[in-house]
């Protein structure tokens, strides 16, 4: 157990699922869902799988070892989650990154950290009677309020705007829809905290297999992202159905031309290329996360919170990087980087309570 190599762990992780989206802006004339339903492919799929056989022993022995019941729950609350990605990337869409990641991940953070240890009949012994788990929670709070400063953040950029100019930035940018879209995806996603809670077993027979302890949840990201594609897939393939969208995984010219440019080729080969790429990036928050909460100890659970923290502030500064926050007042940009200061000392207090509890501290 090392909080600190925890804590740096989680911080990659957070970059890798601050900047998955990036990649997308490479997709050209391919529908929301075609894109997303690829690059799914690749973070829900093929990924867990690779990676998990390269750094795991006996996987598929593993799995079919793993109790009916633990198959079930982790498959289960995969599936849940899978349906607060599907309005993840539409709280980006309306929202723009920062903004979007911020109120989803407030609401993410708070349930996937403390659900947990509630249902667990755990939240007194591990957060309040401790001293470790008080600077735990006290890191849960100083995140939210982070987030919370974000968020105002967002709405002073909006307010300060004009319609053309937040078109420019986000070019279907809607507050209301994006706070109730992004409302509803925290809170499912939050699902992701409890299928890592409830596939724990699995890791436990990956280590008696010999699996390094810092590679045992790897196998239990199989199951779950297994769920989340699997409500994924049906919705894209929905969407594909309803929009006519579904030629698009072959076709290398659109039906439609583009809105902007006329242009109706479709670089396939590039479409493919960049959700693969958006896919795998994704997938890297979750193999950091695994090896990350293998460092916190008794608790581990607060590794939801560091992750959502890390997420926020990478995706925050990509925000500024693309241009997102341009044109916006400065009364927006400080309560942004104050929010981004406290996020970050979030962090630190939380892997000080890692510590704390490390060593015994009551």
């Amino acid at each position: 157990m090392n909080p600190l190599i925890g804590v740096f762990f989680h911080w990659c992780g957070g970059l890798a699922a601050g900047s998955f989206y990036v990649p997308f802006r490479g997709v050209k004339r391919w529908s929301w869902e075609t894109a997303w339903l690829v690059a799914g492919v690749f973070s829900w799929i093929i990924a867990p799988w690779t990676f998990a056989l390269i750094n795991t022993k006996d996987v598929l022995a593993v799995l079919r070892e793993t109790p009916g019941e633990t198959w079930f729950y982790t498959y289960l609350f995969g599936a849940l989650w899978g349906m607060g990605t599907l309005t993840f990337g539409l709280s980006m869409r309306y929202l723009g990154i920062s903004l979007g990641m911020a109120v989803a991940l407030g609401y993410c953070t708070v349930f996937g950290t403390l659900i947990p240890p509630i249902f667990k009949g755990e939240f007194v012994a591990k957060l309040i009677e401790p001293v470790g788990g008080r600077w735990v929670l006290a890191g849960l709070a100083v995140c939210v309020a982070g987030i919370a400063i974000n968020a105002f953040a967002g709405r002073a950029k909006e307010a300060g705007m004009d319609a053309e100019q937040q078109r420019k930035t986000v070019k279907e940018f809607n507050f209301r829809k994006g706070i109730l879209v992004a409302t509803f995806s925290g809170i499912m996603s939050a699902c992701f905290a409890f299928g890592l809670s409830a596939g724990s077993k699995i890791g436990e027979i990956s280590a008696a297999h010999g699996t390094d302890t810092i590679w045992t949840g790897l196998p239990v990201l199989i199951v779950i992202l297994a769920g989340g594609f699997t409500s994924n897939v049906i919705w894209c393939g929905i969407l594909n159905l309803r929009n006519r969208s579904g030629y698009e995984y072959l076709a290398t010219e659109s039906r439609t031309p583009d809105k902007d440019t006329g242009e109706r080729r479709i670089p396939l080969a590039r479409n493919y290329a960049f959700a693969a790429l958006a896919g795998v990036t994704w997938y890297f928050q979750f193999f950091f996360y695994s090896m990350g909460e293998t460092q916190m100890g008794d608790y581990k659970f607060s590794s939801w919170t560091l992750h959502m923290a890390s997420i926020i502030i990478f995706s925050s500064i990509w925000g500024l990087c693309l241009g997102e926050w341009k044109g916006s007042g400065p009364k927006a940009r400080r309560l942004l980087f104050a929010g981004l200061a406290i996020l970050i000392l979030s962090t630190i207090v939380i892997g000080y309570g890692n510590y704390v509890g490390g060593r015994g501290g009551h």
